[in-house]
């Protein structure tokens, strides 16, 4: 199939090219503003100060091993230990409902744990529950200085999620592509003889006549 004929068969059948992008966006947008919560994000910042045992070692030293017991904080933050008391302290016996996540550059001692609920004060009091009790485990069980709290997580004023926009935007070319998927595969299986090019292409033998076809007429 050319480009040519496709598009004369999206011409020809541009209701559906129309009507069926519309009426998935429309559905989309329904359940994105009905059926989906808003989602908020709150963040906590640490900084990581490694125990030196070489009072002799230089900056460079220090900030190296710091660095590389930062990456072994950030784990901890994903351990059981630590989300089994961060629940505790919410009262609540998982944080399946909870997205967590955490950033540690390699490059900085600053750790940041990204906690996000559809609940703003839950979302800021998991993520410093999460930071305080790392901490006190990081302290006991590792050669850490201290785990100090940077900036506390504050309860989000606006939901940062979902893109309501983006999820109708998506819906609306997902309905395009299936109106033009439908055009396509209803054309290949529609076998009946439509052309004189299509005549002389099945018979091998050239048209040598014609009759119009006339409306209104008898």
């Amino acid at each position: 199939m050319t480009l040519l004929e496709l598009l004369g068969l999206l011409r020809k059948n541009l209701k559906l090219v129309v009507i069926l992008p519309i009426c998935c966006a429309i559905a989309m947008g329904s359940y994105a503003f009905f059926g989906m919560d808003d989602m908020y994000t709150a963040t906590a910042s640490m900084y990581v100060l490694a125990r030196q045992d070489d009072e002799g070692a230089n900056l460079n030293t220090n900030l190296t091993a710091s660095q590389m017991v930062a990456n072994d904080v950030a784990t901890l933050l994903q351990s059981d230990r630590v989300r089994d008391l961060a629940a505790r302290d919410l009262g609540v016996k998982s944080l399946a409902g909870y997205e967590i996540s955490v950033t540690s550059e390699t490059t900085s001692r600053v750790l940041s744990v990204t906690v996000t609920s559809d609940n703003p004060q839950s979302a800021a009091a998991l993520a410093n529950s999460l930071a305080e009790h790392v901490s006190d485990i990081a302290q006991d069980v590792m050669e850490v200085e201290s785990v100090n709290l940077i900036d506390r997580a504050d309860p989000p004023a606006s939901p940062s999620g979902p893109s309501r926009i983006l999820y109708i935007a998506v819906a609306f070319l997902a309905g395009l592509f299936l109106a033009v998927a439908i055009i396509v595969v209803a054309d290949m299986l529609n076998t009946k003889v439509r052309t004189a090019d299509e005549v002389e292409e099945l018979l091998g033998i050239p048209v040598i006549g014609r009759m119009p076809k006339m409306k209104g007429g008898r």
